[in-house]
């Protein structure tokens, strides 16, 4: 599991969109934009922002936007994307756990579907530091198809037998404790989308 997702945001990162549309039915670009309404502010970083969608995104919606990623198969993806788009914007290479980058600089820190890394003390420290005062992080770990055909239901059967489908409140309640151990105060979302359901965390600095 771990090797696929290494190459997924690596030497495979050009099927990211593919993959990520067929493991969710295409509601993937919903839960992502799911997380855009609680954007606040003027200046935004999106931590390991893949192929750039949310990028695009923000910038289009008037944010100042930075994106940050380890993967340089990731970055040459959102630059790709960019120049499509006739858009541009600071795109930096690091680990969310030391970010290259100022205290107190930015309103808002994204990141959509991440992985275990978000929940590391030094990523919650370091998003901490860079956020300015009452800043906030949001976090959109995942979303769960709600419609009745045969393949939503077959997916979320397959997701919950092989225990890779964590989007209850209940479940991730005992782990916003880690965020208030660095310092945020939470609050967890579920976002009601026309055959699916978002999950959005908001950890207030």
């Amino acid at each position: 599991m771990r090797i696929g997702f290494r190459l997924l945001y690596n030497e495979l990162a050009w099927t990211y969109d593919l993959v990520s549309w067929v493991v969710s039915l295409g509601a993937w670009r919903e839960w992502q934009l799911a997380s855009l309404s609680f954007v606040k502010g003027t200046t935004v970083l999106e931590i390991a922002h893949g192929p750039g969608h949310m990028l695009l995104a923000m910038k289009r919606a008037g944010f100042e936007v930075t994106g940050l990623d380890l993967s340089a198969y990731m970055s040459q993806q959102a630059r790709h994307h960019l120049q499509k788009a006739n858009l541009s914007l600071p795109l930096l290479r690091g680990a969310a756990q030391a970010l290259p980058l100022a205290d107190n600089t930015f309103d808002t820190v994204l990141t959509t579907f991440p992985t275990d890394f978000v929940l590391e003390s030094a990523t919650l420290t370091a998003v901490f530091r860079v956020l300015k005062p009452n800043g906030r992080f949001v976090v959109m770990p995942s979303g769960y198809l709600t419609g009745n055909n045969f393949i939503h239901r077959s997916i979320e059967w397959l997701y919950a037998i092989t225990g890779q489908r964590q989007t209850a409140v209940t479940h991730w309640e005992p782990i916003s404790q880690r965020f208030t151990a660095a310092g945020f105060s939470v609050s967890i979302h579920n976002i009601t989308l026309e055959n699916s359901i978002a999950l959005v965390i908001v950890a207030q600095k």
